[in-house]
C-alpha cells in the first residue's frame, strides 16, 4: 500500500510540475508583444534591436506586398510591393512600444523616401506596420515627436499590418554569423562582411549627421 501511495504521489507531483511549466510558458508567451518595422537593410535593423534590453528576438523578413512567400531576389528586384522588414519580439514589462518606436526613428533616416543610405528602391524604404487603433496611435505619436525633434517632415508611412514572410535562413542573424563568404572585400565571415558593408553603406555616418547624440546604435 505504501508503494502504491508513493507512486500516486510521484505521478501527482509530476502532473503539477508539468502543468506549472505549461502555465509558465503560456504566461511568457502572453507577455511578449511584436513590433514590425522596415528600416532599410534588415541585417542592420536586426543587429540594432537585438542589443536592446527587453527584446527577445528580431526576425528578418518581408511584408507589405502582394506576392506570397517572396524570395530575397524577388523583393530587391522590385514589383512585389514588399519591404525588407523585421519583427521585433519584446517584453513590454522591460521596454515599451513607445521606447522602441523612438529608437526606430533614431536608427534610420526618416526623411528619405527613396530607400535608406546606399540601398535604394522601394523595398528599402522605412515604414511602421500596425494592427489596431492603439498601435496606430503609438506610431503616430512617435512620428510626430521625430518630426518635432528634426524640424522636418517625416516620410515614414504607418501602414496596416499584413502577412509577414520570414526571410531565408541565410539572412537571420547575419550580423553575427561565422560562415565564410566571398565578398567584394575578399573572403570574410558573415560578421566581418556585415561590418564592412555597414561602414561602406554610410549608415552610421548619416544617422550621426541627422540625429547627433540621439543616435542610439552607431556601430552596431
Amino acid at each position: 500500500m505504501n508503494y502504491l501511495r508513493n507512486i500516486k504521489a510521484t505521478v501527482l507531483a509530476i502532473s503539477i510540475a508539468v502543468g506549472f511549466g505549461v502555465q509558465t510558458n503560456a504566461a511568457k508567451a502572453a507577455e511578449t508583444e511584436t513590433l514590425t518595422v522596415a528600416g532599410g537593410c534588415f541585417w542592420c535593423v536586426e543587429a540594432d534591436f537585438e542589443s536592446v534590453e527587453g527584446v527577445s528576438e528580431v526576425i528578418s523578413g518581408y511584408t507589405g506586398g502582394t506576392v506570397e512567400n517572396p524570395t530575397y531576389k524577388q523583393v530587391v528586384r522590385g514589383g512585389t510591393g514588399h519591404y525588407e522588414a523585421v519583427q521585433i519580439e519584446y517584453d513590454p514589462a522591460q521596454v515599451s512600444r513607445e521606447e522602441l518606436l523612438s529608437l526606430f526613428f533614431r536608427s534610420v533616416d526618416p526623411t528619405d523616401a527613396g530607400g535608406q543610405f546606399c540601398d535604394r528602391g522601394d523595398s528599402y524604404r522605412t515604414a511602421i506596420f500596425v494592427d489596431g487603433a492603439a498601435e496606430e496611435e503609438a506610431a503616430k505619436t512617435a512620428k510626430a515627436k521625430a518630426a518635432a525633434a528634426l524640424s522636418q517632415d517625416i516620410v515614414t508611412p504607418i501602414l496596416p499590418a499584413s502577412d509577414f514572410y520570414e526571410a531565408e535562413e541565410y539572412h537571420q542573424d547575419y550580423y553575427k554569423g561565422d560562415r565564410l563568404i566571398i565578398t567584394r572585400f575578399g573572403p570574410k565571415t558573415q560578421a566581418k562582411a556585415y561590418k564592412a558593408y555597414r561602414e561602406a553603406c554610410g549608415r552610421d555616418a548619416r544617422i550621426r549627421q541627422i540625429w547627433g547624440d540621439d543616435a542610439p546604435f552607431i556601430g552596431s
